[in-house]
C-alpha cells in the first residue's frame, strides 16, 4: 500500500465536495479515527458515500432527516469487509472533526487527515478493518514527516464533549499491536 499524489493506491476513489485547501498543505500532523454508519448500526449499503457526496436523499429513511443538511466528508472510509474508499485528497482538508481541538491546537480539519470506520461505539469493528487501518496508518506515517504512531486519536479525544467516536469497542491496545508488527 502506497501513495501517490496524495492518493492511497488501494482505494477506491469516490470524490467529495466537502473539502478546501489547507492553510498549509505540508502540515498533516494527526490521524483522527472516527465511526460511521448510516442508517445507525446499519452496514453495506452506500449511504455514507451519499452523504460525503451531498447526495442522501433523506426520505429514504427517518435518520436522514436529521442530517441532510450537514456538509461532511473524511479522507477516508473502511468498509466492514475492509474495502477502503477515498473521498478526499490527503493534501486537501476534509470536513471530518468539526470543533475540535488536540493538545491545546484548534481547528483539527486543518492538520488532520480523517479516517472513518463503518461501525458504531459498541459494535465489534472486523479483523479486516484493523488489518487496512494499520497498513493505512504505515503508509500515511512513511509518506507524510509530521506523522509518527503518537499523532493517532479518535474524534471523541478532540470534540470530547460532542462525540464519542470511535467508541468503546475500538480496540486501541489492537491498533497499536498491529502497527508494531507493521513497522517499518
Amino acid at each position: 500500500m502506497h501513495i501517490e499524489n496524495h492518493q492511497l493506491s488501494h482505494a477506491k476513489k469516490i470524490v467529495s465536495p466537502n473539502f478546501n485547501d489547507r492553510p498549509d498543505e505540508n502540515d498533516i500532523s494527526l490521524i483522527v479515527i472516527h465511526n460511521i454508519s448510516l442508517p445507525p448500526a446499519q452496514f453495506s449499503k452506500d449511504y455514507v458515500s451519499l452523504f460525503f457526496c451531498n447526495q442522501l436523499d433523506s426520505n429514504s429513511h427517518p435518520y436522514f432527516k436529521e442530517i441532510d443538511t450537514l456538509e461532511v466528508s473524511a479522507h477516508l472510509f473502511i468498509r466492514r469487509s475492509g474495502e477502503i474508499i477515498q473521498y478526499v485528497p490527503f493534501n486537501k482538508r476534509a470536513w471530518h472533526a468539526g470543533k475540535s481541538s488536540y493538545n491545546g491546537r484548534e481547528n483539527c480539519n486543518d492538520y488532520a487527515i480523517g479516517i472513518e470506520l463503518e461501525g458504531t461505539d459498541t459494535l465489534a469493528y472486523t479483523a479486516q478493518q484493523y488489518q487496512q487501518l494499520a497498513q493505512v496508518i504505515q503508509a500515511l506515517i512513511q509518506k507524510y514527516p509530521y506523522l509518527n504512531h503518537h499523532s493517532i486519536t479518535g474524534h471523541n479525544m478532540i470534540a470530547p464533549n460532542r462525540k464519542t467516536d470511535p467508541g468503546e469497542a475500538f480496540s486501541w491496545p489492537l491498533l497499536s499491536q498491529l502497527l508494531e508488527s507493521h513497522s517499518i
